[in-house]
């Protein structure tokens, strides 16, 4: 079990990104993404959002590999406004094998 102390900076390298799941959106973050984009919010919605599963909101849309759409190379273009999900990772919440695949790096809190 990790120390409670140990927090993890991000690197960017994207990997989390093209993690397949859900990142449930609300309507300010969808807001606060799209006016980044210079989008209107119904047209953000149109090109980089999905129905969840649960049929319960929002969540971002993937690429068929599950890759978000909204990921170019190992960039987010919307990181300066992403979700509060994906800023949450990897230090609130975390998939199975996230290890694995994300190059974050420890650090003591």
């Amino acid at each position: 079990m990790e120390s409670p102390d140990i927090r993890y900076r991000c690197q960017r390298c994207g990997n989390c990104c093209r993690w397949p799941g859900e990142v449930v959106l609300g309507d300010a973050e969808i807001a606060a993404m799209a006016t980044h984009l210079g989008e209107s919010e119904h047209d953000f919605i149109q090109d980089h959002t999905a129905l969840r599963r649960a049929r319960s909101g929002l969540t971002l849309a993937q690429k068929p590999d599950g890759s978000c759409t909204l990921l170019d190379g190992n960039t987010c273009r919307v990181h300066e406004a992403k979700p509060a999900q994906c800023r949450a990772f990897p230090n609130s919440w975390r998939f199975p094998g996230w290890r694995q695949v994300c190059e974050a790096t420890p650090e003591r809190a």
